[in-house]
């Protein structure tokens, strides 16, 4: 068998300037190693047979969640004398593993089940391997005519093809979607705006969209290729990735929990605009510079769009039939479009919640090279502050209590629906709102699971929830307690109140008071705390043009 090393597929991408590169290895279930692969991360075992520094993520085909699911057995082979599996996808993929198994070139038969329970241990354990579905994402892309797509980025939301003459390069960037978030004006000029009531501006966002695709298609032009191989695969194929940030603000703008149905409407309509725009001036950028040079052949060259592949019809709110017409005529400038990465930095830099996922905690500690910097939900305290419960024991409570609000008395039910974190909204919702943008997202999506205590059952029964929903993506990392707790920098947890001691102090009534408290507040209220906020450390300060709390 050939080193582990010539086997896996390992992606570079190295960062600019300052920033360190990191590697991504992707393997498949099947192979040899595998078993040996999953061990490499762990804390425990000897330092000669662990690779922590670089990070995993499985490429699994259909079959293997089939014999999981099936408790069936999983043949391990040495690709080197079972060929073509890596090469091939769907049908073609399963008669060429069923040929292998019935010939016996397996070196190992195991159980699925075991294998894959074997899986899910590690996860919890490191929080990778990530989870990618090698057939959705070949069966769903637009470069499936290039031959077959073997693994994906760092981020796992990039999905393009590469071969021995080719590597896929991706020219990304994210739009800021508070944004859109426009107040509501009236019926006629005479009419005032009423800053209470708030709307979401899909026609500004498609319009944006084709402006940032514009523009990503320009870098292409004018970037530098480190390597012939990158320069062909970008020239030819010519893919962008547009992103998103700050969707839980949109939701905490317009006063929409993140799991509301309301909520997932407006996901769906969010990533369909970002679509429709981003085709739009694909389209027209091919009518004056000419369709990518492998469009023909492509799905989208036959009038197939993203969401065509997922068995999904668009609203009515585009004029979908012409665009698919003037694709067909003109073609599309970019083989690819949308690609929502994390945006850890940027959405830091800005001020906005990362990518399109909830808040993990409303405090919490972001720790960057210039110390750490305390972080509070700012639309929370907002809110807070109107009812006149925003203090120092509140804020001591929040930052006790992992940054959640749902076991304090005083704050309302509507503000704990609000301002669920990330572990307090079901993650079946979160693959669902996944799944419903997925068919308006031509790459992939950078999708994270949040569980305080995972176990291997509740893994087990999120993944395949993602599989038989259809994503690309089953998981980028697995976000456990530990990993995301809020710092606790101001808090004395010795002295922080206990749920008794809170309820008491809380629901004590200043009745001296009471009249100060601004209007419709006392039915939400039955206390006053006067001392003020005040948190010991760095505070992040966006307006202070001297502030290093964002530099990374």
């Amino acid at each position: 068998m050939l080193p582990i090393f010539l086997l896996i597929r390992i992606v570079h991408f190295p960062g600019g300037g300052k920033r360190k590169g990191a590697f991504a290895v992707y393997i498949e279930p099947w192979h040899a190693d595998i078993e040996k692969v999953l061990e490499l991360k762990r804390a425990g075992g000897k330092d000669e047979t662990r690779a922590r520094t670089l990070f995993y993520a499985l490429w699994v085909p259909d079959l293997f969640m089939k014999r999981v699911e099936e408790g069936g057995d999983w043949s391990l082979f040495c690709p080197n004398t079972a060929k073509g599996l890596t090469s091939t996808w769907g049908e073609k993929f399963e008669e060429l593993y069923l040929k292998y198994e019935r010939e016996g070139k397996a070196r190992k038969v195991v159980k699925a089940e075991d294998l894959w329970q074997k899986m899910l241990e590690v996860e919890i354990e490191t929080g990778v391997p990530y989870m990618m579905f090698k057939d959705a994402c070949n069966a769903k892309s637009n470069q499936q005519n290039l031959g077959t797509i073997k693994c994906s980025n760092l981020c796992t939301e990039v999905v393009q093809y590469s071969s021995k003459d080719e590597i896929s390069t991706c020219t990304l960037a994210s739009i800021n979607l508070t944004k859109f978030v426009k107040d509501q004006i009236g019926l006629d000029a005479n009419t005032p705006v009423d800053p209470s009531k708030k709307y979401f501006d899909l026609d500004h966002l498609v319009q944006i969209s084709g402006e940032v695709a514009k523009n990503l298609n320009r870098v292409i032009d004018i970037s530098f290729f480190s390597r012939d191989e990158m320069k062909k695969s970008s020239l030819s194929h010519r893919p962008i990735g547009i992103g998103v940030q700050g969707l839980a603000d949109v939701f905490f703008k317009l006063r929409l929990p993140f799991d509301s149905p309301e909520a997932a409407k407006l996901n769906r309509d969010i990533f369909e605009a970002i679509y429709f725009g981003a085709l739009c001036a694909s389209n027209h950028l091919s009518m004056k510079d000419g369709p990518y040079s492998s469009f023909e052949g492509s799905p989208a060259s036959k009038g197939i769009l993203q969401f065509h592949m997922w068995g999904v019809k668009p609203s009515d709110r585009y004029q979908w039939d012409t665009l698919i017409t003037n694709i067909t005529n003109f073609g599309l400038r970019n083989s690819l479009l949308v690609a929502p990465m994390p945006t850890a930095s940027t959405a830091q830099i800005l001020g906005n919640t990362e990518c399109f996922e909830p808040v993990t905690a409303n405090i919490y500690s972001r720790r960057v090279l210039a110390g750490d910097f305390m972080l509070v939900n700012k639309y929370l305290q907002r809110d807070l502050e109107k009812l006149g419960l925003w203090s120092h024991q509140m804020k001591n409570h929040i930052v006790a209590d992992r940054g959640s609000v749902q076991n304090i008395p005083a704050i309302p039910a509507d503000l704990k629906a609000l301002y669920k974190t990330a572990f307090e909204i079901k993650h079946r919702v979160l693959i669902d709102m996944a799944a419903d943008r997925g068919a308006f997202i031509d790459q992939s999506q950078s999708l994270n699971c949040f569980n305080r205590n995972p176990t291997v059952e509740y893994l087990s029964t999120m993944h395949f929830h993602a599989w038989k929903r259809g994503l690309k993506t089953g998981m980028y990392y697995l976000r456990t307690s530990a990993a995301t707790d809020p710092k606790q920098m101001t808090v004395d947890v010795t002295k922080a109140p206990t749920k008794a001691e809170a309820t008491h102090v809380l629901n004590k009534i200043i009745t001296t008071e009471l009249t100060d408290l601004p209007p419709g507040v006392a039915g939400h209220v039955n206390a006053v705390i006067e001392t003020p906020l005040v948190i010991e450390g760095p505070v992040c300060n966006r307006d202070d043009p001297n502030c290093l709390g964002c530099s990374s």
